[in-house]
C-alpha cells in the first residue's frame, strides 16, 4: 500500500516506519520525524547490531545535554517508499523512544495539515 498523498505530496507524520539496509540484513522500525534537526541520529546498539558503519568522521553536537563529540556514519534507508543513504550520528538513545531521529528538511512554504489534522511536507532529503 502506497504513501497517502495530497496536493503531489506525500504526506509524513511525527513518526514514521523507517526500512534500515545494511547489505545482509533489513530492519524495520520507527523513526520520530524532526525538521528542526541538523542531523539524522541512530542508537549505538541499533548500529552495532546491524554492524553499521565504518566512521566516516565526527562532529560536534548540541543537544539539550549540551555539546558531544558523535562519530558519524553512512546509513542506507527506505523512508516513504524512498531509498535514501545518508549521515547519521551515533548516539546513545536507550533511554529514548525512538531508535531513530530522522531529520527532514521542509522545504519553504510546503506544509501544511490535511483534513485529518495530519502534517504534510515536501521532502527534501
Amino acid at each position: 500500500m502506497g504513501k497517502k498523498k495530497y496536493n503531489g505530496k506525500v504526506i509524513i507524520g511525527l513518526t514514521e516506519n523507517v526500512t534500515i539496509m545494511n547489505g545482509k540484513e533489513i530492519k524495520n522500525i520507527t523513526a520520530r520525524i524532526d525538521t528542526g534537526a541538523t542531523k539524522s541520529s541512530i542508537d549505538s546498539k541499533l548500529a552495532a547490531s546491524l554492524s553499521l558503519g565504518p566512521i566516516i568522521k565526527t562532529r560536534i553536537i548540541k543537544s539539550a545535554h549540551g555539546h558531544a563529540l558523535r562519530p558519524i556514519i553512512k546509513v542506507r534507508i527506505r523512508l516513504a517508499g524512498i531509498i535514501i543513504k545518508k549521515e547519521f550520528t551515533v548516539a546513545d538513545r536507550a533511554h529514548m523512544k525512538y531508535k531513530i531521529l530522522q531529520r527532514i528538511k521542509k522545504k519553504k512554504n510546503e506544509s501544511g495539515f490535511d483534513k485529518y489534522g495530519k502534517r504534510f511536507f515536501q521532502m527534501d532529503i
